[in-house]
Formats: structure tokens, C-alpha cells, sequence
């Protein structure tokens, strides 16, 4: 995974994925992937699955023409609730999008340790193949 900071604003994690290196062939099964472990983890709520690929084309928005899928999943660690300011940086989601030969995964770093190792550590898993 690569660390990175986007638009000078937001701390983000990605990582591509190469076609060849995970059993995954869409968005939608990464998708289902990731949900089975938000499922399982005992402190994360799942909430849903935003399209944004279809959302931009609805709004005739801008679209790289590289991308061929392009989904967010949405959950909630959630652990705690110390003051109003927190719902600001919740929900969580993670990025999947299909860039032909490969899958670029992302997500905003939170806050709390034990969130960013387990998002990253979903992600990584995603990687199922050999090379």
C-alpha cells in the first residue's frame, strides 16, 4: 500500500492491484469480498454500497475514460463518540475501481490505528494470487 496525501488535504492509502494477481474479476466481487470481512469483524457496521461511476454518468459529470467500474463500500467502526466533532470524519468507505489491467483500491486513513490496520489489511488480502 502507498501513502500519499491528496489534494494537499486528505491522507489516503492505495494500491493497485494487478488482474493476474487476485481471483477477483470486478468490482462488485471485490466488493462482496470486503463486505465479508466488515461482517466479520464485531466492531464495524456495514452500511452500503455507493456506485459512482453510474452517479457521474446520471450527472453527465467528468469521467476519466480509463475507468470501467467504479464503486465506494460504506461502513462504520464507530467505536466511540467523545464528541460532535468526530461525525465529520464518519462513515469510512473503501475506492474500488476497474482500471482495465488492474483494480485501484483506496481509502482516507482514519484516525484510530486499529481502523487503518484493518482496512489495510482487507485490502492487502485482496491480492490472493500469485504472481
Amino acid at each position: 500500500m502507498k501513502q500519499s496525501i491528496l489534494m494537499e488535504k486528505y491522507p489516503t492509502f492505495d494500491l493497485e492491484i494487478p488482474k493476474s494477481e487476485t481471483s477477483h474479476t470486478s468490482v462488485d466481487e471485490i466488493l462482496s469480498a470486503l463486505k465479508l470481512d466488515i461482517d466479520a469483524h464485531p466492531k464495524v457496521a456495514y452500511i452500503g454500497i455507493f456506485d459512482h461511476l453510474g452517479h457521474t454518468k446520471s450527472i453527465d459529470g467528468e469521467i476519466a475514460a480509463a475507468i470501467i467500474d467504479a464503486k465506494n463500500i460504506i461502513f462504520c467502526f464507530g467505536m466511540k463518540l467523545p464528541n460532535p466533532h468526530v461525525m465529520a470524519v464518519r462513515p469510512r468507505s473503501i475506492g474500488v475501481t476497474d482500471m482495465g489491467n488492474h483494480f485501484h483500491i483506496t481509502f482516507m486513513e482514519p484516525p484510530m490505528p486499529l481502523a487503518t490496520n484493518a482496512m489495510e489489511s482487507w485490502c492487502k488480502a485482496l491480492a490472493d494470487k500469485a504472481s
